[in-house]
C-alpha cells in the first residue's frame, strides 16, 4: 500500500461508470482498425461467401463501410498484382486471409503468409502480387476510405533502372571525333 498519498479505493472501482470509458462504437486508432482486421480475418463465415476468382484481373468486393473506412476483401490468382501504388490520403490495414502474397517496395520484397499483417500510412508506395502457384485472398481496411490509389512505376522497373555495381562494367567504345562546327549532344 502507498502510504505517500491519502487517496484510497473502496470497493469495486468498476462500479464507478463515469471513471470508465465507454466502448467504442467504431475503431479509430491503427490498433483497432488492426484488430478489426483481424477479427473480420477469424469470422471465415462473414468473408467466404463472397470469395471470387476472375482469370484476368485481381477480383475485390466492398465487404463494409463504416463512419470514415471501408473494408475490401481481395482475391488474387497466381501471378496477380496491385501494380505499383498508394492509397492517397488513406491509411490500411493489409491481412492476408488465404495463401501467401509478396509485398515489393523500395527496401525489398516481404512474403506475406496466411495471418500476417501490414500497416501503412498515407503516401506508403508498395505493389503486391500473388507469386505463388496457389490462389490467396486478403481483407484491406482503408481510413478515411479509398477516393485514389495513384500509380508509380514498378518496383521491379525502378531495380531495373538501377546498375548493378557488382556487374563489372564494359569498356566504353571509343567515340569519332566531331567534324569541325557539328554539334555534340
Amino acid at each position: 500500500m502507498n502510504m505517500d498519498s491519502d487517496l484510497q479505493i473502496a470497493g469495486d472501482i468498476l462500479e464507478v461508470p463515469h471513471l470508465l470509458q465507454p466502448a467504442r462504437e467504431h475503431p479509430v486508432t491503427v490498433a483497432e482498425f488492426a484488430g478489426l482486421a483481424r477479427e473480420l480475418a477469424a469470422d471465415r463465415a462473414l468473408w467466404a461467401p463472397y470469395v471470387e476468382y476472375d482469370a484476368t484481373t485481381r477480383w475485390y468486393h466492398r465487404l463494409r463501410t463504416g463512419p470514415g473506412y471501408e473494408i475490401w476483401l481481395l482475391s488474387w490468382l497466381p501471378g496477380q498484382g496491385s501494380g505499383s501504388h498508394d492509397h492517397g490520403p488513406s491509411s490500411g490495414v493489409l491481412t492476408v486471409l488465404e495463401g501467401e502474397l509478396t509485398e515489393r517496395t523500395e527496401r525489398g520484397a516481404r512474403t506475406l503468409d496466411a495471418g500476417a499483417q501490414r500497416v501503412f500510412a498515407p503516401g506508403y508506395v508498395h505493389e503486391v502480387v500473388n507469386d505463388s502457384l496457389e490462389p490467396a485472398v486478403s481483407l484491406h481496411v482503408y481510413y478515411p476510405g479509398l477516393t485514389e490509389m495513384p500509380m508509380h512505376e514498378s518496383v521491379r522497373e525502378q531495380c531495373a533502372a538501377i546498375p548493378d555495381a557488382s556487374a563489372p562494367s564494359a569498356p566504353a567504345a571509343p567515340s569519332a571525333p566531331a567534324a569541325h562546327g557539328a554539334v555534340t549532344a
